[in-house]
């Protein structure tokens, strides 16, 4: 039986090219990713197709997805925080669609891959610097130093503030990783367990109540924690984004 590790296991599906003597594959990774968009694009479009006056249940989960994305957006960054609303959404139901994609049997959860976490809060972080140095100039520097904060601490605040900015790309997406590759490992100990012990005849199946009741207690967490970390992972963007909106708040 395969280990609780080995399902993050990035494995190549076909070669590509080759360039500079490295090989590049198509791998398990990028066709879950490729699926996760085509499945979020799908279902809005397929949802929204009808534009139905009183919506059906399809329709009512989309149209709630969008209320919920834009009102997070707007009480966090404000309405000049929607001109990033495209944005925002698609890493919401992006990162929604891979954690639910990840709960299937022998599927992929590439955001249990700190790779793919790391590059998405890398698309913030630089959306949220670039956009903040065009729109404010320097003032976005006002960001380092706190309205209200006293110059004489100026020394002391603004490198924290500074290496505080810096770190955002890494908790931002550290805290999804950790959160989905624990909790996939956790599963799959627990369903092994499972396994192992129904081996030893009837005492095994009866000890194995346990570990069973478990995995399906987790399963539900982990169901549960697929919505919560698309959530926070979308409104620490949304905080991000404010302070290149509004850098002197």
């Amino acid at each position: 039986m395969a280990g609780p590790i080995e399902q993050f296991e990035i494995k190549p599906l076909f070669d590509l090219f080759e360039l500079g003597g490295h090989q590049f594959a198509f791998t398990n990774s990028a066709a879950h990713m490729i699926g996760a968009a085509v499945a979020g694009g799908a279902f809005l479009l397929l949802a929204t197709a009808g534009r139905r006056l009183i919506p059906g249940r399809a329709q009512s989960i989309a149209e709630l997805a969008y209320e919920f994305v834009s009102k997070t957006l707007r009480d966090n960054a404000g309405e000049g925080g929607m001109r990033f609303f495209p944005l925002v959404f698609s890493l919401f139901l992006f990162i929604l669609v891979a954690n639910l994609i990840g709960m299937f049997p022998y599927a992929f959860t590439v955001t249990s891959q700190i790779i793919v976490t790391f590059a998405l809060a890398m698309l913030v972080f630089l959306t949220v610097t670039i956009y903040g140095l065009w729109k404010n100039g320097l003032g976005f520097f006002r960001l380092f130093l706190p309205s209200g904060v006293p110059l004489v601490l100026a020394p002391i605040i603004v490198p924290i503030e500074i290496v505080s900015y810096l770190s955002r790309p890494i908790s931002h997406s550290v805290r999804l990783f950790a959160v989905m590759l624990a909790g996939h490992i956790t599963l799959k100990v627990f369903a092994g367990f499972i396994v192992s012990m129904s081996g030893f005849g009837t005492v095994g199946i009866i000890g194995a109540v346990f570990p069973l009741a478990m995995t399906v207690a987790i399963t539900a967490l982990e169901l549960l924690m697929a919505g919560i970390q698309a959530y926070i992972f979308t409104m620490l963007t949304c905080m991000y984004l404010n302070d290149a909106l509004h850098p002197g708040h």
